[in-house]
């Protein structure tokens, strides 16, 4: 059912207009622009607060369950609705989420999660980041907004941070409460502080590594970091121990005894684990000292007066076309010099050439012009230079075999003796025994 131009306008009088409206329908159309009228407002901006904490890991997940009720329902009774839905988040008036806050999402049958961590600066600013859900069956989308309002912790940050790289850990399988709670009670089992937190979880595709292969169940990997309040443990220490820097540096497992506390659920590489002392830290600002190569706060910029004389720039221009164009043309006559006036001619070659090889040239032009105009017609006859000019038993000179309308074609390669004229018969020899004259 189509809703009238009033209602989309946001006419004051909708809901009066509405029961006018509603006196000339039966009841089955008033129950479908009921459910109408539902969906629509089901469809309208619906906040949700959050209080995450500075510098402590936020985990948002986006339901698919939660949203499915503003879609219409399923073409066919009695069938579970199971529609793929995507997200796409971004701050309110951006393009974009805040740098702090990723977005994951595998598949459309899937939840999508918002996780990072906010920065202080963020503090006591609302940040609100629109949901947009999309129904790829049917089109259509539904859009919250969600309100994270940062708070300022007690002790931010925490003075100890230890960040862990786990192999058999994809993100989104990091980011569920009951692994990160996992992770976090062995880290707490190992370091054993007073106060353990997660300060960010980030993928290890976004520090630069490679899409793993699809065999073997193989994971992406993921950078977890936590911080504590006391010093870091003996055991987190063994890395630093210089046979086990040793061994990372020849692309070996380090030898870690608290290793095996991980093992069961988390394989750690030891060799990538970082460990920041908040406490030792210097700050590396420095005060800019005004000196050489400094220049000294001049106010603000003045831009140079009309009063400034023109410059004539006609005579540098003439200088950069004119030298070009001189030494082009100087160039140019020493080539026509040696190419037209330096040349020695046809019979200055053959006078310096002897008379023999002129002799072998000239026979060779005279043979491949013969060719060439064979190639043109092959009826003509044979050339003179291939045929027999003397008999080959008395040695007289004999004529052509073949007029000027022979078929050159029909002439055999090989010329018999009974095609010779003046052949000497030789005698053969009877059957009898005796020799004819």
């Amino acid at each position: 059912m189509q809703l009238p131009r009033w209602w989309e306008l946001g006419d004051p009088c909708a809901w009066t207009r509405l029961g006018w409206g509603a006196r000339k329908m039966n009841p089955a159309t008033i129950g479908t622009f009921l459910l109408t009228v539902y969906t629509i407002f089901s469809k309208v901006h619906s906040d949700r607060d959050v209080y995450p904490s500075a510098g402590v890991l936020f985990v948002h997940v986006l339901e698919r369950e939660s949203f499915k009720g503003e879609f219409p329902p399923y073409p066919k009774l009695g069938e579970i609705s199971n529609d793929p839905i995507t997200f796409n988040t971004n701050l309110m008036g951006y393009p974009d989420r805040p740098g702090w806050l990723r977005y994951i999402q595998r598949t459309p049958y899937s939840d999508g999660v918002l996780y990072g961590s906010p920065t202080a600066e963020n503090v006591g600013k609302p940040t609100v980041i629109e949901i947009t859900a999309y129904n790829r069956r049917t089109f259509e989308t539904a859009r919250h907004n969600l309100i994270i309002n940062i708070m300022s912790a007690e002790d931010f940050p925490l003075p100890y941070q230890a960040e862990f790289f786990i192999k058999n850990m994809n993100v989104e399988e990091m980011l569920a409460s009951e692994v990160l709670g996992d992770f976090l009670g062995a880290v707490k089992n190992v370091w054993q502080p007073e106060r353990l937190n997660a300060i960010n979880i980030t993928s290890a595709l976004d520090r630069g590594g490679r899409v793993p292969l699809p065999i073997n169940d193989m994971k992406e990997g993921v950078y977890v970091m936590v911080g504590a309040d006391v010093p870091f443990s003996s055991c987190l220490r063994e890395v630093e121990n210089p046979q086990n820097q040793l061994r990372c540096s020849q692309e070996m497992e380090p030898v870690i005894t608290c290793d095996k506390k991980f093992r069961t659920q988390f394989y750690i590489d030891w060799c990538k684990i970082s460990l920041v002392d908040k406490t030792k830290q210097v700050s590396t600002y420095q005060e800019v000292i005004r000196g050489e190569g400094i220049l000294p706060d001049g106010g603000e910029y003045k831009p140079p007066s009309d009063s400034l004389k023109s410059r004539d720039y006609y005579t540098d221009f003439l200088i950069t076309l004119a030298v070009p164009s001189a030494v082009a043309l100087v160039l140019f006559l020493i080539l026509a010099y040696i190419m037209c006036c330096r040349r020695e001619g046809v019979e200055k070659r053959n006078m310096q050439t002897p008379d023999i090889q002129l002799v072998h040239h000239s026979a060779i032009q005279k043979s491949t012009k013969e060719l060439r105009d064979m190639s043109k017609n092959r009826e003509i006859a044979w050339p003179l230079s291939t045929l027999p000019v003397f008999h080959p038993v008395t040695g007289e000179i004999i004529p052509p075999l073949h007029s000027d309308n022979y078929e050159s074609t029909n002439m055999p390669l090989m010329q018999t003796q009974q095609n010779l004229p003046h052949q000497t018969q030789i005698p053969q020899q009877q059957t009898t025994g005796k020799w004819n004259p």
